[in-house]
């Protein structure tokens, strides 16, 4: 199976708000398990299809550990119609930012609504790292990151770092045409 390409920041489409799918059918289950494959790959727990450059409402989700049978989440336009006036702070990560963590303060469970693989609609409560991941990924879809959670400080830090990496990227690119 292809593993698809992970846009990582500055790249301007990962602030683009995704569409909502029309139709879940054959061709979106495909893009779905190519998601999947390239999220384990990488590897991550979640994966949003803005960030490998398809700004449409897809999610994949496993947060089980590698050890454990995989126990794969499909969502197609997900959103969340219940959080928690309770709040939680967890560590996260980004594929889309790689190697940078920070923490930031969510809420600590969510509902969230969506259509699965199948086409069915379903609704579903988490909490812990399930609505910590959800949350994400949903951000992801609005065209938000996680570092937004943080100050301008960091953020800006973080941006520049990668906006400086991906220069140095496209001048050696540019040097080998």
């Amino acid at each position: 199976m292809t593993t698809l390409e992970i846009l990582t920041i500055p790249d301007p489409v990962l602030r683009e708000a995704s569409a909502p799918v029309e139709d879940v059918n054959d061709e979106t289950r495909r893009f779905l398990d190519q998601m999947l494959h390239t999220m384990y790959d990488a590897p991550g727990i979640g994966l949003a299809a803005v960030q490998v450059g398809v700004p449409r409402r897809l999610v994949t989700i496993d947060i089980g550990k590698e050890e454990e049978e995989r126990r794969p989440l499909f969502l197609v336009n997900p959103e969340i119609v219940w959080s928690s006036d309770e709040r939680a702070r967890y560590e996260e990560g980004c594929l889309s930012i790689p190697d940078y963590y920070a923490e930031v303060e969510r809420p600590a469970k969510v509902r969230v609504k969506y259509i699965d693989r199948d086409g069915r609609l379903q609704e579903q409560e988490a909490e812990g790292l399930l609505a910590v991941c959800l949350q994400h990924e949903i951000d992801h879809l609005n065209g938000v990151l996680f570092i937004d959670y943080l100050s301008k400080l960091k953020r800006d830090l973080v941006v520049r770092k990668f906006a400086k990496q991906a220069r140095e990227k496209e001048r050696h690119r540019q040097q080998r045409i």
